[in-house]
């Protein structure tokens, strides 16, 4: 993307472009404000987002990096009797621009705050998009950030391992918790190319969960390409073909993960050059999304194993031949959601490096494999259609677990409805010659649980 993208016009507060929204009123006297004129450049923000106030005009600079101008147009001016003090009033509120400066400069830092959010969540989509679309549609027409985009038009022979990857993610993370309150549930394929919705910029446990593991996919796929020859940026891990241990009786070869170039692919596409994160104006969302990324990279690395195969006359295992070899990524998943279990709430109030929350517990360094989340989870157990939960409502439970799929703990106390389900299957089918299949008709009564 350029630095300066095609000026899209946004409405004003009645619905119509650049309308200015009537009039507002100052003390006594009845203030009117010019026509704003109101543009954005850059990507225009998500349509989640609150709408521009009237009268702010924002423009973003963007080469990846969300640069964002927000400011006020049209003077104001008393019109009518008024005070003196008012007058002044008015005249400040005029010269700080058009009355809005506190509403311009909230909607700007609120945008700023989830703006790298949806950009950075939204290539998710790739993961349950129906199978050639992103290739008909092209990096310039797929729902990624403006750095992103320009990766994906350099490197467009990765898309296929983009996509796989946001699949790997979404479909661990759904396996993970298919069985919780919260299991992972996905957006209509057609809201807006979202896919988690408002979970992803909730700053909660789930959401570390959602970046490691996604993180954690495109670490996955983009290596087993490269071990697959389908790259040519990328191979085998050379620096494994050589050496060995004679007197043990091995040696390095075959074809060895290199998943320093899946790991650098992802920290490109995924981060992004993102400055000034912590300190006074650090956004700590920004700063745990990035962690959380990480931790996701760092558990495909952790959980790296070596594999080794015998030579040797009559089977003997004289000599190996080992390689290193990621494990499978319901493992990685597996890894992740022990993590999620045991993560760590730090504070949003950034300063030099991130913190717990916990004041007596500070002294803790906090790991890089180490999931962490800003606010604590919403109550899954209700339908809140503001956040998008559904509730457990309907959910089967199984009534004799003490795990997380019981009816006690799923069903949040409410208690649940028992339903008699007949099943009727073919069975003790049997070969008649010749030549048919006799097969019994066979019934079946199960008992299915969900919750009130």
């Amino acid at each position: 993307m350029g630095a300066l993208s095609n000026i899209h016009e946004l409405p004003g507060a009645n619905g119509r472009p650049g309308a200015a929204g009537g009039a507002e009123k100052a003390g006594h006297g009845e203030v009117q404000e010019e026509p704003a004129h109101v543009e954005a450049r850059g990507p225009l923000p998500s349509p989640g987002l609150p709408r521009l106030p009237a009268g702010c005009s924002l423009r973003a600079r963007s080469k990846g990096r969300g640069r964002i101008r927000g400011s006020c147009r049209g003077g104001l001016s008393p019109a009518g009797p008024g005070s003196a003090g008012q007058g002044r009033r008015a005249a400040s509120m005029g010269r700080a621009g058009c009355g809005l400066p506190r509403l311009c400069v909230r909607w700007a830092a609120l945008l700023l705050a989830l703006w790298p959010c949806c950009a950075h969540g939204n290539w998710m989509w790739l993961g349950i998009a129906s199978f050639g679309v992103p290739e008909k549609l092209g990096c310039a027409g797929l729902p990624l950030s403006g750095r992103q985009k320009e990766l994906c038009k350099r490197k467009p022979h990765l898309l296929p391992s983009i996509r796989e990857g946001a699949r790997l993610g979404i479909q661990e993370c759904r396996s993970q918790f298919r069985h919780e309150r919260w299991n992972c549930l996905l957006l209509p394929p057609d809201s807006d190319f979202s896919v988690f919705g408002a979970e992803l910029s909730s700053g909660t446990k789930e959401t570390a969960f959602i970046y490691a593991v996604t993180a954690a996919g495109l670490v996955h796929a983009v290596t087993r390409s490269c071990s697959a020859g389908n790259m040519t940026e990328c191979s085998c891990d050379t620096n494994l073909q050589n050496g060995g241990s004679a007197t043990e009786g091995w040696h390095w070869g075959g074809c060895s993960d290199d998943i320093h170039y899946g790991m650098w692919f992802s920290r490109k596409f995924l981060d992004g050059p993102i400055k000034n994160i912590t300190g006074k104006d650090g956004n700590g969302l920004i700063s745990m999304n990035l962690h959380n990324n990480e931790a996701g990279r760092q558990a495909v690395a952790k959980l790296l194993s070596v594999d080794c195969r015998c030579h040797g006359v009559s089977g003997s295992c004289a000599v190996k031949t080992c390689w290193k070899t990621m494990s499978s990524f319901e493992k990685i998943g597996q890894y992740l959601k022990d993590r999620y279990e045991n993560s760590i709430q730090i504070s949003d109030r950034l300063k030099k490096k991130l913190r717990r929350k916990e004041k007596t517990q500070r002294k803790i360094p906090i790991r890089k494999e180490d999931l962490l989340y800003i606010n604590k989870s919403p109550n899954y157990c209700v339908e809140d259609r503001r956040l998008g939960i559904p509730g457990t409502q309907g959910r089967e439970c199984n009534r004799t677990s003490e795990g997380p799929d019981g009816c006690n703990l799923l069903c949040c106390g409410r208690g649940y409805n028992t339903h008699v389900v007949r099943h009727v299957e073919r069975c003790e089918c049997k070969f008649v010659w010749c030549c048919y299949v006799r097969c019994r008709r066979c019934e079946s009564m199960t008992d299915v649980h969900t919750c009130k």
